[in-house]
């Protein structure tokens, strides 16, 4: 059989082999029909015509005209081998070599070109009509021989057809990838560019900061803002200039060149601020859509102290600058997206394993140390106080082991935002620590990125878990500030604080060091008067504003 593919060495000795074999079975079929040795003097032309492709099989030209040239010697050969002998029936004697024509025919055809097979089976008509008119013309109305060739013509084209669906039959069938192996690769892939990049991030903070530093170079202006969607119809800022902070419009279904740009995909000026609050005055504000391919990723918000700030000239200047950001931030926001998925599953897979491996192994240790303390003989009271002691150690690695799996299970709820997470988490910790939490939040309608929120949410819950175990404290204050692109997260305890003043010998304190570094914060642990510890992280740059919202304090105990 005809190679499978071109381009393989490794079937080459089974072309041949076939080749060789249809050679020898049309040889002995000729000598079988006709008697006569002669006739044998087209199998050796066809062997001839058969030698580009071996030699010469990758040479398209070469390769395609040595099997017309086996079709049109087929063609031949059977008119004169039909003529050959009295006795037997024309068509009978040209069935001997008519089989050879699914050679050249079977390899166009397994080699993907159906306008060569055509062309083959229309050569080989003329080549058997021009054999039997050039042997004798008797043999073209021999029913026999017309009979012989429309069949293997009928054959022919079969063959030519329906190639494909025998090439994808024979062919092994090339495995699918599996997911985790694709995600595997593709993951391999984003590393390797990320290392490439200038400063090897991926942060969406940082790209769209720089990006508002280009910006500036083109059209300075009083202030300005990188917006992006965080789901749920709102925008989430990710990075933020100008002398005031700006309590820009989030909603996407508000009237404003914001949801215009958003929906247009097309750049907005506008004369009035995109702001939810604003002294007032002349201003000019424009609103470019950062698009890549056909999706809105976010939003660059320009506006300033003055009319007309943005005439088309502007509007071109900054476009070609936001373009090529647009591809960038798409990146940062999906590796963002893919590493909150990653980050999300293992702590749900950890605390599945937890909950089913060694907490209900240890469960199972104190109904042992329980069956242990009912079976004891009268007069062990030392054996029972050890017995004692133990099952209150395993009650307290089991009640640690709870709260761990409330800590890994806990996420920012994106109606509920990131100080109800912080909150109902002091809340459940300190009712089992017996401490009064005090709670002062100060949250703003907008929202921080999803990931920003995880992060500061993990920082939130090793301090609080802190102060739980290793301070003894009594009270614990939670302060939560949220006007993004800022955000400060404060947790302080009246506990004994750090003895040694090096708190960064912790693991956990390191932890937390590492989160603040990755969103781009700041950690900072200093000792609380007169007894305690403050541990705090801070995001950006404080509001040089009164905070237009009131802030929410709840009393002590709550």
């Amino acid at each position: 059989m005809p190679a499978l593919a071109s381009g393989s060495t490794r079937i080459r000795p089974l072309e041949a082999a076939s080749r060789v074999i249809m050679l020898a079975l049309v040889a002995v079929l000729t000598l079988i029909a006709t008697g006569d040795p002669r006739q044998l003097g087209w199998i050796a032309l066809l062997a001839v015509t058969a030698v580009p492709a071996f030699v010469a099989r990758e040479d398209s030209a070469l390769a395609t005209a040595g099997r017309f040239a086996e079709v049109i010697v087929t063609g031949l050969a059977a008119g004169s081998i039909a003529n050959a002998t009295e006795g037997a029936t024309a068509g009978f004697r040209a069935e001997a070599i008519l089989p050879y024509l699914a050679v050249p025919l079977l390899t166009a055809a397994l080699r993907r070109k159906p306008t060569e097979g055509a062309a083959l089976l229309g050569v080989a008509a003329v080549a058997l009509v021009a054999g039997g008119a050039l042997a004798d013309l008797r043999v073209l109305t021999d029913r026999g021989y017309l009979a012989a060739g429309g069949q293997w013509l009928v054959m022919g084209a079969i063959v030519t057809f329906a190639a494909e669906a025998m090439r994808e039959f024979l062919l092994p069938a090339e495995p699918t990838p599996q997911p985790y192996a694709e995600a595997t690769r593709l993951l391999t892939q984003l590393r390797s560019v990320a290392r490439s990049l200038p400063g090897a991030t991926l942060d969406p903070g940082g790209i769209s900061e720089h990006l508002l530093e280009e910006l500036r170079a083109v059209t300075p202006g009083d202030r300005a803002a990188v917006l992006s969607a965080s789901g749920g119809g709102r925008l989430v800022v990710l990075a933020q200039t100008g002398a005031e902070r700006v309590d820009w419009e989030t909603t996407l279904d508000a009237d404003s060149a914001i949801a215009d740009a958003w929906a247009t995909q097309q750049p907005h000026v506008a004369s009035r601020s995109q702001a939810r609050t604003h002294r007032g005055g002349e201003v000019s504000s424009l609103v470019v859509p950062l698009v890549a391919g056909v999706r809105t990723i976010g939003l660059v918000i320009l506006e300033t102290d003055a009319g007309g700030a943005y005439p088309p000239a502007v509007v071109q200047s900054v476009t070609e600058v936001t373009g090529p950001a647009a591809l960038r931030l798409e990146a940062a926001l999906l590796f963002d997206d893919v590493r909150s998925l990653a980050t999300n599953e293992e702590r749900q897979r950890l605390a599945r394993e937890i909950h089913d491996g060694v907490a209900q192994e240890l469960v199972m240790v104190g109904y042992g140390i329980d069956n242990a303390q009912a079976t004891l003989p009268e007069g062990a009271e030392e054996t029972a106080e050890e017995l004692r002691t133990l099952r209150g150690e395993v009650t307290r690695v089991i009640t640690e082991l709870r709260l761990s799996l409330f800590e890994l299970r806990s996420e920012v709820d994106r109606n509920g935002g990131l100080a109800a997470a912080i909150a109902e988490y002091a809340r459940t910790l300190g009712t089992s620590a017996g401490l009064r939490v005090h709670f002062t939040f100060d949250e703003s309608t907008a929202r921080l990125p999803a990931a920003t929120e995880a992060e500061l949410l993990r920082i939130a819950q090793e301090a609080i878990t802190n102060a739980r175990k290793h301070a003894g404290a009594s009270n614990l204050w939670v302060t939560c500030t949220v006007d993004p692109p800022y955000a400060q997260i404060e947790v302080s305890d009246d506990g004994k604080g750090f003895a040694d003043n090096r708190p960064d010998g912790r693991y956990g304190l390191t932890i937390m060091a590492e989160r603040a570094e990755r969103i781009r914060g700041r950690l900072r642990i200093t000792p609380r008067h007169p007894s305690g510890t403050t541990v705090a992280v801070v995001l950006g740059t404080p509001p040089r504003r009164d905070s237009v919202r009131d802030s929410v304090s709840a009393p002590e105990g709550e």
